[in-house]
């Protein structure tokens, strides 16, 4: 599917003569961090892994305080939105864990708002000017890939396991998680899910499949007000099944608007963390980005 989309923007950029000189760009927007990573800096990849690799096209880093409330710290994805995917360019994006929280509530709460159509050189705090002072709805993007998405939370924040002082775990708490937009506003953008199952440190607490840090309801963009028991295909222990595509789950509960299962870990092969080394269920995203985010 996604490819014949992402074909159909290019086709529609090129008929329209004003569209030529358009310039495409690939953001990560990464997840909870400690607050490590320089915000406003696009090309620090220090959450993922070397900057050398490749990762789409014109890759930029959307660094922000992955310690502090979305809410609090979601201008910093809309600057870098502003920046790269408004005007003649367009952009591809990637999130991981909190960081689909992230592009989630920009494109729920501020994607039908006006927007200045900026110039793509970005100053030290990663501000950009404005090009002719004219304003767009919205930004120009292709469509998201998530890995491990913590759209729906996760259990580990409900139940205090993570350092319960960073202002960003009550966010990650399932039932305010889900509550934190309208998960189906999208602006008719697709979310493509990449989810992991290589977990078993947190297998009490995490419900059906997981990667030891996020459970399938949340990485797969399962629908309602708190987290259900999801699997893959054949375990007998489980609400339901992970259903890959747009399917609503074995059990009949159904995935948010504009979200498809790209990839199910069938084989428990990939864990949530990159590991400073595009590792883990980011691995796969990485190459979907490659391959198609040109």
């Amino acid at each position: 599917m996604k490819k014949f989309i992402g074909m159909a923007v290019a086709a529609a950029t090129l008929l329209a003569g004003t569209e030529a000189a358009a310039t495409n760009y690939s953001l990560w927007i990464h997840g909870r961090n400690g607050g490590s990573t320089q915000a406003g800096n696009y090309n620090d990849f220090s959450y993922w892994g070397p900057s050398s690799t490749a990762a789409g096209v014109n890759k930029k880093a959307v660094n922000w305080n992955g310690t502090q409330r979305v809410g609090g710290e979601n201008y910093r994805i809309r600057d870098a939105l502003d920046c790269f995917c408004t005007g003649a360019n367009w952009c591809f994006i990637a999130a991981h864990s909190a960081g689909d929280l992230q592009i989630g509530y920009a494109l729920s709460l501020y994607g039908g708002s006006a927007r200045y159509k900026k110039n793509a050189t970005p100053n030290a705090s990663g501000v950009c000017g404005n090009t002719d002072g004219t304003t767009q709805t919205g930004w120009n993007i292709k469509w998201v890939d998530v890995a491990s998405g913590a759209g729906g939370g996760s259990e580990l924040a409900d139940v205090g396991e993570w350092a319960v002082s960073e202002p960003l775990v009550s966010d990650l708490v399932t039932t305010t998680a889900r509550a934190m937009y309208n998960h189906n506003t999208t602006r008719n953008i697709w979310f493509y899910n990449f989810a992991g199952s290589k977990g078993t440190l947190y297998s009490g607490i995490l419900p059906g499949q997981d990667d030891e840090a996020v459970s399938y309801h949340s990485t797969g963009g399962v629908s309602g007000s708190s987290g259900s028991s999801q699997c893959n295909p054949g375990d007998w222990f489980c609400g339901g099944t992970l259903n890959t595509g747009t399917a609503a789950c074995s059990d009949g509960k159904a995935k948010w608007s504009y979200h498809s299962v790209q990839l199910r870990d069938d084989g428990e092969a990939y864990n949530h963390y990159a590991n400073g080394n595009w590792g883990g269920i980011v691995a796969k995203v990485r190459e979907d980005m490659v391959n198609y985010a040109r």
